[in-house]
């Protein structure tokens, strides 16, 4: 039984294995953890997929190979692990790889000009090149001892450990920092000071830096934001909150409800749940709704609710405390990190008045949710204005302006205005 590289997110191509916590010859049992393995968006612990014995482990700590490799074999009760006397090579692209070989060519040809040749090592993994850029090490002068010449964590490490240095950072940061000279600009501090505390960054805080640095570099984001009054929405919470707490376990917060607002409003603007694809935009058939979910300020997530333009109210609460549930004791499969179409965040619960979230790559926008709070409001009405007190929330949405322009994406936010301050929520729940 084969244990795969699994695809963390639909632009990833590849991912490296940081940890195998069983050795070849280790009986394992289903579901039991194996390793764990990282990409640029996630990092995740994969299982086994059946019980047996580790027959063979293909993929070193410190490799990064194409998704859909072999990283190990499990040999099942009554099974002849063959695959375990002939190793999968991960150099020689499976037919599921081939695709992403090309991708990754077009990619390296599609490089800025100026900046300095890549060195004959092209798969360093993210662990590797974040090494590399924080010692400011010429990726040439390292001998890899990986598979086929890579380079592995170990070997930087190692490196270090005997006093390497060097002036050329992987990724053209020389050439930029020498353009940046030539130009009169003076480097920016690093910003230590004396007797500092050093964090290190984790291995959650450097995917979701990666990934956040990638997605602006990637969208030309817009921001525009709308406030809505949550008193249906309260109305209802209030009749049956006591009732859904005592039942289920968790309260019926005002998330479940803005999703699916959201899920009838991309109905009507389906440009918001799509994604750029080349020079074409490519509407998805199906809403699966990401929901950012923050891991006790250690990192973040955001799982997918696949399908999620077919549930209520009541449908919703319970698959998004489900993923919160799982993405908390660190158990999402792999599964529930792709797929998404549009995502939903929701800084509301820490007080908040206004966020400007970054674009979930390759969607095309993203919700924020800030707190609900009491405001006075001005209610107009035949008989003239009044000034009542009111729930009022802001609705703050980041967009792809390659894929829309801000009256659709205003136009949007009108129309999820009006479904939350209009729709009598009674029957969702």
């Amino acid at each position: 039984m084969d244990v795969l590289m699994p695809q963390l997110g639909e632009t990833v191509l590849e991912g490296t294995v940081t940890t195998w916590y069983k050795k070849v010859g280790d009986s394992v049992t289903k579901g039991e953890l194996l390793l764990d393995v990282e990409t640029d968006k996630a990092a995740t612990e994969i299982e086994s997929p059946g019980a047996g014995v580790l027959s063979s482990i293909n993929v070193p700590e410190g490799e990064t190979v194409d998704v859909g490799t072999v990283l190990a074999v499990v040999a099942v009760e009554g099974e002849v692990a063959n695959s375990a006397a002939k190793p999968q090579n991960p150099a020689t692209p499976t037919p599921s790889a081939t695709t992403s070989s090309a991708v990754s060519s077009a990619a390296s040809n599609a490089a800025p000009r100026g900046l300095p040749p890549k060195s004959t090592n092209t798969k360093l993994s993210p662990a590797v090149r974040r090494l590399l850029n924080e010692h400011e090490l010429d990726v040439n002068a390292i001998t890899g001892t990986g598979r086929d010449g890579r380079i592995t964590k170990r070997d930087v490490l190692a490196f270090v450990d005997a006093g390497g240095s060097g002036t050329a950072v992987v990724a053209g940061g020389a050439a930029l920092a020498g353009a940046a000279m030539a130009r009169g600009v003076t480097a920016a501090p690093n910003g230590a000071q004396p007797n500092d505390e050093v964090i290190p960054f984790d291995r959650f805080r450097r995917v979701t830096a990666d990934h956040m640095v990638m997605s602006k570099a990637t969208s030309p984001h817009v921001l525009q934001a709308i406030e809505a009054d949550f008193s249906a929405i309260d109305a209802c919470r209030l009749q049956h909150k006591d009732k859904w707490k005592s039942e289920r376990g968790f309260s019926l917060t005002y998330l479940p409800f803005v999703a699916r607002a959201i899920t009838q409003v991309l109905a009507e603007f389906p440009r918001l749940n799509s994604s750029v694809v080349g020079q074409a935009l490519h509407l998805h058939k199906s809403i699966n709704l990401a929901i950012a979910i923050d891991l006790d300020h250690e990192g973040l997530v955001a799982p997918v609710v696949k399908n999620a333009d077919g549930m209520n109210v009541k449908g919703l609460a319970n698959a998004i405390n489900d993923l919160v549930v799982l993405a908390k004791s660190r158990k999402l499969p792999p599964d529930l990190l792709s797929g998404g179409t549009y995502t939903l965040s929701n800084p509301g619960p820490y007080g908040t008045l206004f966020t400007a979230p970054i674009i979930n790559q390759p969607q095309i926008g993203i919700l924020s949710m800030d707190a609900v709070k009491k405001r006075p409001v001005v209610i107009e009405s035949p008989a003239g204005d009044s000034i009542a007190i009111r729930p009022v929330g802001m609705l703050a949405q980041s967009f792809d302006h390659r894929a829309i322009d801000g009256a659709y994406s205003a136009a949007f936010l009108q129309k999820l205005k009006s479904v939350i301050e209009d729709t009598d929520w009674s029957s969702e729940v």
